[in-house]
C-alpha cells in the first residue's frame, strides 16, 4: 500500500462492462505488418480513472498546494494528471475542466501565496448545460440540474 496506509488516487475502470471503450484496438492490428517491426505501442494505459484524484484536490481548496502535492504526488502512478485540473498560476487556468465525454470539474490554480484556489467558485451544476440529451453530464461529481435545451 501507500504510505500510511492511504488509498491511491486513481482506480481501474471496470474494462469488461459492456458498452464502456477504452480506446481498444487498432493499435497492434495496424502496426503488426509495418517494416518497423514495432507491435504494440508502449506507454498507452487504459483504464484508469482519476476521479479520485480529482475530488481529493477539490476537498484541498484552502490549502497549502506544496502540502497537497506531495500527499497527491505519493499516491499516484504519475503525476501528470494533477495538472490536468490544477494551474500553477491564474492567468494559465481555465475555469471549466472536461474529462471525457460528459464530466466537468471546477478549474483550480496555485495563488501567489501557495494556495490552492478555485478559477470561478461561481461556476456550479446549476449554471450548466449539457451539451446533448444522451450523456450523463455531472460537474465535480454533481449532476447538472439544468436539461439539454433550456
Amino acid at each position: 500500500m501507500r504510505p500510511n496506509n492511504k488509498k491511491p488516487l486513481y482506480r481501474k475502470v471496470n474494462t469488461k462492462a459492456r458498452g464502456v471503450h477504452h480506446l481498444h484496438g487498432g493499435d497492434y492490428k495496424n502496426s503488426r505488418n509495418r517494416e518497423s517491426g514495432v507491435g504494440m505501442r508502449k506507454g498507452i494505459q487504459r483504464g484508469l480513472d482519476y476521479t479520485p484524484l480529482f475530488k481529493f484536490l477539490l476537498s484541498k481548496v484552502g490549502y497549502p498546494w506544496n502540502e497537497i502535492h506531495s500527499e497527491a504526488v505519493s499516491r499516484l502512478d504519475k503525476e501528470e494528471p494533477i495538472y490536468w485540473l490544477v494551474a500553477k498560476d491564474y492567468e494559465s487556468a481555465n475555469e471549466l475542466i472536461r474529462i471525457g465525454e460528459s464530466s466537468y470539474f471546477s478549474g483550480l490554480y496555485v495563488d501567489g501565496d501557495g494556495i490552492l484556489r478555485v478559477v470561478n467558485p461561481d461556476i456550479d451544476e446549476n449554471t450548466l448545460e449539457p451539451l446533448c440529451k444522451c450523456c450523463t453530464h455531472t460537474f465535480n461529481g454533481v449532476l447538472f440540474t439544468r436539461k439539454y435545451g433550456e
